[in-house]
């Protein structure tokens, strides 16, 4: 049998050591990518996704596109859908690259695939086109992985294959930690507050390791 965990109020000394150590946990997992170019200060960086680009379960000033805006001092345009599946994300994203015309794109989709029971392959496919969109404009891509909920929660593997086959900048850890994290959940499948932050931090951390920041 495993150890016991306590779920019992944790004193405010005890959550600020716990979180600040997880920060460093992640900071240190990092993201993996190519270098890329510094963003302007004026530049607009677009999170395309669906209820975890969104802010589901948190403020909207607590999304993780809104802290990380805070973090990189650029302004960060929050283009999530709660319930959206990657089919769908693909419907819309050529409309709103335009509208929007970022210069770097966030993109993370693919868990309400999972939730739904949708082909894996099919939820691959997409996210291979909408990379491919944003990069016939020019446009650098940092793919933010959603982990399948399974027992334990699994990252699939197309994600990293993608990432490594096109060249973008990728984000493997940090969703699948939050949400095998109770206290940094809000529900079964959505980060709090807290869940956000950490999510923020590591992208920010992997944007200024590539030097866009």
């Amino acid at each position: 049998m495993g150890a016991h965990r306590y779920n019992g109020p944790m004193h405010d000394w005890t959550r600020r050591l716990f979180s600040a150590l997880l920060v460093a946990g992640l900071v240190a997992c990092g993201g993996s990518g190519p270098p890329m170019d510094r963003l302007a200060d004026d530049a607009v960086v677009l999170a395309f996704g669906d209820s975890l680009t969104y802010g589901t379960g948190a403020a909207k000033d607590d999304s993780y596109p809104a802290q990380l805006e805070r973090g990189i001092q650029r302004q960060v345009v929050n283009a999530g859908v709660p319930g959206e599946t990657s089919g769908a994300g693909l419907e819309r994203l050529a409309e709103v690259l335009e509208e929007v015309r970022p210069a770097l794109l966030i993109l993370c989709h693919g868990g309400n695939d999972f939730l739904r029971k949708m082909d894996e392959s099919r939820a691959a496919r997409n996210v291979r086109a909408m990379i491919a969109l944003a990069r016939e404009k020019d446009i650098p891509v940092v793919l933010l992985a959603t982990p399948k909920p399974t027992l334990p929660p699994s990252v699939p593997a197309f994600y990293r294959q993608i990432a490594e086959e096109m060249g973008v900048g990728f984000e493997e850890a940090v969703v699948k930690k939050v949400l095998t994290d109770r206290d940094l959940k809000s529900d079964l499948v959505h980060p709090n507050a807290e869940g956000y932050r950490l999510i923020a931090k590591a992208l920010e951390k992997m944007l200024r390791r590539s030097g866009a920041v």
